[in-house]
């Protein structure tokens, strides 16, 4: 009970910290240089040349109708996950473009655009790390997904093209460019904010003294190993490898503890992206067999 309450603590925690952010830079540095960017902000910014209301309503009115689109496409599932940063967001970018003087934190409009980058990769990626979505244009890309199989990346880039597309018409080069600056800075802070605690690196260990080598591993470094039946290349010869999945920072210390039992030792180190399952995301199982943890 009350590791599920602080799961969803923690969950309710990134949405309002996430969208609090994202309507921050919004407000602080994307309007008042007049930067051009994707989602269903970018519609707003265009429509409220030619209306005049605020942002936050062109976005709240469009999150609402796409809300109500994903709940009938995509399901109440969908509609349940999303419902709190579609209408968060509006009202709290809202509540920012009334704080006094938000507008003028800086004159310099690299500086923004670097900031807000930044901040919007790692805004949204808080809200996607705990299963939720920021709404808005992602639901559009959801249900084209659905309806016509196009891989979602593809979707994102084609529905912020568009929208920045139409900015373009009414923005000079610089502008264009800033926004550029923009969408690239948000795409690589949101891949390493999703993935932030779940990079490893795997060992893949070829040896003669593959067993000594496996205990070693267990005993030295308390991590988890699998064993692979394979067959060398050149000789023919079957064996078993050592497959071990640790942290970047340990790397060292185990190619040395490897080297100081097999010093011909053949070692492939691989970047992981993510990392599942017990020991990482979950609790590993322990089993005391012949005095060692396995």
């Amino acid at each position: 009970m009350k590791k599920n309450y602080l799961k969803k603590l923690k969950t309710a925690f990134c949405i309002l910290a996430g969208n609090a952010m994202l309507a921050f830079l919004v407000a602080a540095f994307i309007i008042p240089h007049g930067i051009i960017m994707g989602g269903t902000t970018g519609i707003a910014l265009v429509l409220s040349r030619f209306i005049p209301l605020d942002t936050a309503v062109f976005v709240l009115i469009q999150n609402s109708l796409l809300l109500v689109a994903g709940l009938i496409v995509l399901g109440k599932r969908f509609f349940i996950t999303s419902v709190a940063s579609s209408v968060l967001y509006p009202i709290m970018l809202a509540l920012m473009q009334r704080i006094p003087n938000i507008d003028k934190l800086t004159d310099d409009s690299l500086l923004s655009a670097l900031f807000a980058g930044a901040m919007m990769g790692f805004s949204i990626g808080l809200v996607i790390r705990v299963g939720s979505s920021t709404g808005g244009s992602d639901i559009t890309n959801l249900m084209l997904n659905k309806w016509f199989h196009i891989p979602l990346s593809t979707l994102v880039w084609i529905n912020d093209a568009v929208v920045v597309g139409f900015q373009a018409a009414f923005s000079g080069a610089e502008k264009i460019l800033l926004g550029i600056v923009v969408l690239v800075l948000e795409s690589i802070v949101l891949d390493r904010v999703t993935l932030l605690g779940k990079a490893q690196t795997e060992l893949f260990i070829i040896s003669d003294r593959f067993e000594e080598i496996r205990k070693k591993l267990i005993k030295e470094f308390d991590c988890g190993v699998t064993m692979s039946y394979i067959e060398t290349g050149n000789l023919k010869k079957r064996q078993m490898a050592v497959i071990c999945v640790i942290p970047p920072r340990r790397v060292f210390n185990a190619t040395e503890l490897i080297y100081s039992v097999d010093s011909s030792a053949f070692i492939t180190v691989t970047k992981i992206k993510e990392v599942r399952g017990g020991g990482f995301t979950t609790e590993r199982k322990r089993i005391v067999q012949n005095g060692g943890n396995n």
